[in-house]
């Protein structure tokens, strides 16, 4: 079986052509669970190598490849969702319809790409099949739980016994790959809040129910609670990303309603369950005390996306064989943002392994971010990432 050093080699071999495809999917990003041009695009790089099945509820594509020695199956995972977001990068390559692979989707599908490619080649040493879903809707929409409940996990006739997913990201140096075991992104959901009073004369508010002195309150009461009522080595983070009452252009008026939206990232079950407890009691209980009442709603938040140790393990000896000692980066808490990918290692123990993706003449500590309209990702990390995707699945099946 060819070494992770091998497998990087052909994959630089092919790496123009792995450009060339991620730089075709980022001028024509596409939103959410229908990505119809980008199945398209991807089914033409992918025929020859497996069999193909496709989503019902999405545009999801998953590719078996079958080794010629039975053994179980690995999954490898990419999303192929562009945010809603124009772009401002100036690139020759940019997106011009309002969206944007702002999140280096494009580079996670081209790498998977490459990794099926490497993975064919090498399909008769396999002792054990390979599935690689293609999945819409990370961002936000649940693709990853829509896929699970169409019985992709199960394609093979036996569930994957690891899955393995990279990320890409502006805020690391170029090559550098960082992991670690235990949690590794929170859980990622949005918290909508709506005071319901009673409108009126903005020089007699005693003759009405205003509803924006209630949510002022709840909205500082609640990172008070946080402070009071949470752990602070187990951290919940809330954080009010925009405020809506009343009419700008009239400031004599009092409004009907008042309403607020936050997101909302834990790091346990524990502490997820606990917040959908106590926030809704204590804004209601100010609701109440202002004579109002107050609509509260939690979306469905991700899972806390929690690493094996085992596979953890893998990645980080993968990675020193790929990129050295000095490449590797242990890293010691896990971040902030959400990813659906958790919803598959809930079902099945495996990894998630983060790329920097900085360009290399870009200030990584400076640098814009994922999901800026200005982020830009270098992609001459794609060969990295098809030879650490396909080195992970064939440390399983060798």
């Amino acid at each position: 079986m060819p070494k992770p050093q091998e497998l990087l080699s052909a994959a630089q071999e092919i790496s123009s052509e792995l450009v060339a495809l991620r730089r075709l999917l980022h001028e024509n990003p596409e939103f959410a669970l229908n990505l119809p041009v980008t199945q398209k695009i991807l089914l033409e790089r992918l025929e020859g190598l497996g069999e193909i099945s496709l989503g019902k509820a999405l545009t999801s594509i998953a590719l078996v490849i079958k080794g010629g020695k039975p053994g179980p199956t690995v999954l490898l995972r990419a999303d192929m969702d562009a945010l809603h977001v124009t772009e401002e990068t100036n690139l020759p390559f940019a997106s011009k319809n309002g969206h944007m692979h702002a999140c280096g989707h494009d580079l996670h599908m081209a790498s998977a790409v490459g990794a099926a490619r490497l993975l064919f080649e090498s399909k008769q040493d396999l002792a054990g099949d390979v599935l690689i879903w293609f999945q819409p809707g990370e961002e936000g929409h649940h693709g990853a739980d829509i896929m699970i409940e169409e019985g992709m996990l199960d394609l093979t006739g036996s569930r994957p016994v690891v899955a393995y997913g990279l990320h890409v990201f502006t805020s690391l140096p170029v090559g550098m790959i960082a992991c670690k075991p235990g949690p590794m992104m929170a859980s990622a959901g949005d918290l909508n809040v709506t005071f319901h009073g009673s409108g009126g004369h903005g020089s007699m508010p005693w003759l009405s129910k205003d509803p924006v002195a209630p949510m002022v309150e709840a909205i500082s009461a609640l990172q008070t609670m946080l402070n009071k009522q949470f752990d602070q080595f187990d951290p919940v983070i809330l954080n009010v990303s925009w405020i809506r009452a009343g009419d700008d252009a009239t400031n004599n008026v009092i409004a009907d309603t008042a309403s607020f939206g936050a997101t909302v990232r834990t790091f346990s079950e524990v502490n997820t369950n606990k917040l959908h407890d106590l926030a809704p009691k204590l804004i209601h209980s100010i609701a109440e005390g202002f004579g109002l009442t107050a609509t509260v709603e939690f979306s469905q938040a991700t899972r806390v996306l929690i690493n094996d140790k085992a596979a953890a393990e893998s990645v980080a000896r993968i990675a020193k064989e790929l990129v050295g000692d000095t490449g590797y980066m242990p890293m010691e808490n896990p971040i902030a943002g959400g990813e659906d990918f958790a919803s598959i290692v809930f079902e099945v123990p495996g990894a998630f392994v983060f790329v920097g993706a900085c360009p290399s003449d870009i200030d990584h500590t400076t640098a814009p971010t994922n999901h800026s309209a200005r982020a830009m990702f270098d992609d001459s990390v794609i060969p990295l990432g098809a030879a650490l995707l396909a080195s992970l699945a064939i440390s399983h099946l060798s």
